[in-house]
Formats: C-alpha cells, structure tokens, sequence
C-alpha cells in the first residue's frame, strides 16, 4: 500500500481494548504488514510526559477543559511524531483510544461546548483522521468490573473511579458516535468471549483492507 491505514479502538473501561489490539497485530504481522501499535494518552515522549498528569488526576482540579487541551497537546504531539510518519510510509497503526474518546470523556460527560471541542480536535489531528474506528461496546458494569479484576490492588485511575451512570452516558455518546459515522465506525460486541471479538474484530478489518487496497488501486489506474 502506497499509504497506510491508520485503525483506532475506542470503547469504556474494561471492554477489552489492549487485548484486542494485541491479537490482531498478531494476525496482521503474519500476513507481513508493517504495523505500528501505540496508545493514548501517550504513544511519543512527549505525549508520554503527559499521560501521567491526565491519569493521575492531577489535572482534574483545573476542569474538563484544561483536561481536553492537555490531550489535544499530547495528541497533536502524538500525530506528527508517531502516526503521521507511520501512515506516509505504508503501515498500519493500531491505536488504543483516540479523538473519540476526547469527544466522550471531556466533549459528553465533561459538559464541554462541541464549538469548542471541534477547534481543539481539528487543531490536534491536523487532518490526521481515523480511516477506520471499532468501537467494542460492553455494559458499564461488566467493563468496571472486569477493569477492577484487572487492575488489583492498583488504584483506580482518573476516569475508572466516576460512577456508573457517568460510564452509562459514555456508552450512549460511543453508540452515537457511531450511528452518526457509520463509514469510519463499526460497534464490536464485546461482552463475547474474548475469541469471537477477536474473530470479529479481524473480519471487520480484513474487508476494510481489502476495500482500500482496492481503491488505491484504481487511483493508480486512473492516474
């Protein structure tokens, strides 16, 4: 592929998102695609810097706001460093969370204006837009109790710790998410066995593959 495609998993806590970007860089590499897995908050050195802030809660005092530009810094940071480069050279990046969850966490549940959420975001991604986003849509209280039996003894991080109703209304914001973007999303139940997610997960990216290998093609073609 002459360029890459760039793939996000979004969804609440506890629905699985690691554990399927894992496998399915598995599946991928053995079909000998260049693939580059990374995470928000965080993925370069300087995003890094900041995932500390957001995670912890140190930020929290300062309001959503100041939450959605630290982000959208790490994020932009994040682009030019990581995915951009990655894209332009024909990989596939994997990226765990990415402007979707800025519109949920911050956008929805942080009660931030969308005027201003969209400036931010269109600022951050510098036209750097998911090709392709699986959202694994999982019922709040399974994905917090799944994200407590994974974590142990850890402390809960900024967003974990809110209540349910707080992740009910995330779910919702997700789901119409992807109603509203039906081309870029595909909702992944992810209360199945962590195999059948897997199998779906695959398929879903196997065909969008196909879809774009196919069109870079004709734009060959027609060149």
């Amino acid at each position: 592929m002459a360029r890459g495609f760039f793939i996000t998993f979004e969804g609440g806590e506890g629905a699985g998102k690691s554990t399927q970007i894992e496998r399915l860089a598995a599946r991928l590499r053995d079909k000998r695609y260049d693939i580059v897995v990374t995470r928000e908050p965080g993925g370069s050195p300087g995003a890094e810097a900041v995932r500390h802030v957001l995670l912890s809660g140190a930020a929290e005092p300062f309001g959503p706001k100041m939450e959605a530009l630290l982000f959208a810094a790490a994020r932009s940071d994040h682009v030019e460093q990581v995915i951009r480069p990655a894209v332009e050279r024909g990989a596939i990046v994997l990226c765990d969370r990415f402007i979707d969850s800025s519109r949920v966490y911050q956008g929805v549940t942080g009660n931030l204006d969308p005027d201003f959420m969209a400036t931010v975001e269109r600022v951050a991604i510098n036209g750097m837009m998911p090709d392709m986003t699986l959202i694994l849509d999982l019922d709040p209280e399974e994905g917090l109790r799944r994200a407590t039996a994974r974590r142990g003894q850890d402390v809960a991080d900024r967003f974990e710790k809110e209540t349910v109703d707080v992740h009910r209304r995330r779910r919702d914001a997700y789901l119409a998410i992807a109603a509203s973007e039906p081309e870029r999303c595909r909702v992944i139940d992810a209360a199945q066995p962590a195999e059948t997610v897997e199998n779906a997960v695959t398929e879903a990216v196997f065909a969008a593959l196909e879809a774009h290998a196919a069109s870079g093609s004709r734009a060959r073609a027609d060149a």
